[in-house]
């Protein structure tokens, strides 16, 4: 029998409008479970079901279009950071197998003047669907403000400023990433070792989850089993990634993480999911936190900005040569 896995669900209004004590204990147990699992799923994070399955429903138009017309969306140069990536571009870090799936990605819209407007390509609209563009843009601002709370709460425990992330997250390289993982219509004709998404650590501070619209997301526990996520529907699941775990220098833990194929009887349905990747800006420093660092937990990180880490993990997933 598989024990059972510790990923709490708490309520992100105990933080935003909670007492002294309520955002104490919301901060509290948020650290606890990224110390533990690096996994939580958080309720009233800012969505209504309506605007989920708005999202879903334009998600699914917009992949349910023929090969030639998205392929109009994807534009190489941008390794995948805005429009359409097609099947077989992406792969987990230590693969060599691309993963079962195709994507698109919307990033940052800077409306204040903010010198980082430059660094950021426009997003890409889809001229077919205005109500996918649309819906999209709502999720990312709401996402975007549940993180910077969620952030804020991590700080806390951390023994930070509470808006010690805030500069650095404003106006962040943040993504939404609209995925499906397609029907394998011949399971034999694949690759042995090909899954939906292979086993790996995202690379961001965190990522918020939006309830998939099937089963299949796995997390590795500490004793090595993999152990499967499943959120109530109006929830969404919040992970450590990379950036943070660096940050920490292994306080909190970005937790590795898979989507394994269907059962074979499965094997001819789509699987959808919308992750939120939260990025601070390019220029945060991510050497580990001095208060991280003791005799029994040395520094194990080299110093390193977030735009050079993350143009460093492109590079190892195949979206940037």
């Amino acid at each position: 029998m598989t024990a059972e896995v510790n990923i709490p669900r708490l309520d992100l209004d105990d933080y935003i409008k909670g007492t002294p004590e309520q955002k104490k204990q919301f901060s509290d147990n948020i650290g606890k479970a990224f110390n533990d699992t690096g996994f939580v799923t958080i309720a009233n994070h800012g969505m209504t079901q309506e605007l989920i399955n708005e999202l879903y429903t334009e998600v699914k138009k917009f992949f349910s279009m023929p090969d030639e017309q998205k392929l109009k969306y994807e534009i190489p140069e941008l390794a995948g950071q805005r429009g359409y990536t097609s099947k077989g571009r992406e792969k987990a870090k230590d693969s060599k197998t691309p993963d079962l799936k195709e994507f698109w990605q919307s990033g940052q819209v800077v409306t204040d003047g903010d010198y980082v407007k430059e660094e950021y390509p426009d997003n890409v609209q889809v001229n077919e669907l205005p109500g996918f563009n649309k819906v999209t843009r709502e999720v990312y601002q709401r996402l975007e403000y549940a993180g910077k709370h969620l952030l804020r709460a991590i700080a806390v425990y951390l023994n930070l400023p509470e808006n010690y992330f805030d500069d650095k997250v404003h106006n962040g390289n943040s993504i939404l990433r609209a995925i499906h993982y397609f029907p394998i219509e011949n399971p034999d004709s694949i690759p042995a070792d090909a899954v939906r998404a292979g086993a790996h650590e995202d690379i961001n501070l965190i990522t918020l989850l939006i309830g998939a619209s099937a089963d299949g997301l796995e997390v590795l526990t500490r004793d090595g089993r993999w152990y499967p996520v499943k959120a109530n529907v109006e929830d969404i699941v919040v992970n450590v990634g990379d950036m943070l775990q660096r940050l920490t220098n292994n306080k909190l833990k970005s937790t590795t993480h898979r989507v394994v194929n269907p059962p074979r009887e499965l094997m001819k349905t789509s699987r959808f999911s919308v992750p939120f990747f939260l990025h601070p800006k390019a220029d945060m420093d991510l050497t580990a936190l001095d208060s991280c660092i003791n005799a029994d937990h040395p520094k194990a990180y080299t110093d390193i900005t977030a735009g050079e880490y993350l143009d460093e993990r492109l590079r190892e997933i195949g979206l940037k040569m």
